[in-house]
């Protein structure tokens, strides 16, 4: 039976057509039948994609390796630290590969569930891992992060489009995607509160 080991070893050392083809196999034996050992394997693979992540030289196998971790990222056992790859995540975001930023984009919306809950569903009492104080610094952190990215990513061209899905490829798409997803699920009303702080 082929393990998440032998994919990604595949999609690390293979030539280009077999890692490809190892990346979007990943998706087919996450949904698999499930077992213990395959979630202690996902969990290990995505806390340590960072760092296998920077020892990758070719661009097709950055690109093969951020997929793969994507199909399984929500699968992850950090739910008190819904934050624990943003710093990497950020970094994808800056990629010049659309599908390593669309792979990026995909994982942090994947957190807003959880981090926005108790927005969502105020009265809903629920024994969670994750405060409403502790979800409100890290969308506050995460908020600020991206608003300083779009600063750094703005072209006075983009002034001419007047929806996120008409604007070019990049960096900047990609932020106001999460951007938007971000208020949709918060509201405006908590946005316009985290507008005001960054303004004091």
């Amino acid at each position: 039976m082929t393990t998440f080991y032998d994919l990604f070893n595949a999609i690390l050392t293979a030539d280009k057509e077999i890692s490809r083809k190892a990346a979007r196999d990943v998706r087919k034996l996450v949904y698999s039948s499930s077992n213990d050992s395959k979630y202690r394997d996902i969990v290990s693979m995505v806390e340590n994609a960072p760092a296998e992540y920077a020892k990758i030289a070719d661009d097709f196998r950055q690109e093969n390796f951020v997929v793969a971790i994507s199909v399984m990222y929500f699968l992850h056992n950090r739910d008190a630290e819904p934050d624990f790859l943003f710093p990497w995540l950020f970094e994808l975001l800056w990629h010049k590969n659309g599908n390593i930023r669309h792979a990026a984009v995909r994982m942090i919306e994947h957190e807003l569930g959880p981090l926005t809950y108790h927005i969502r569903f105020p009265i809903e009492i629920r024994h969670r891992d994750l405060s409403p104080e502790v979800a409100d610094r890290v969308l506050l952190e995460l908020f600020m992060v991206l608003n300083n990215m779009l600063s750094e990513s703005w072209k006075p061209e983009y002034k001419k489009y007047k929806y996120i899905s008409l604007l070019p490829s990049g960096t900047y798409k990609s932020v106001q995607m999460i951007l938007a997803e971000l208020e949709e699920d918060c509201g405006r009303y908590y946005v316009e509160q985290m507008e005001k702080f960054l303004k004091t």
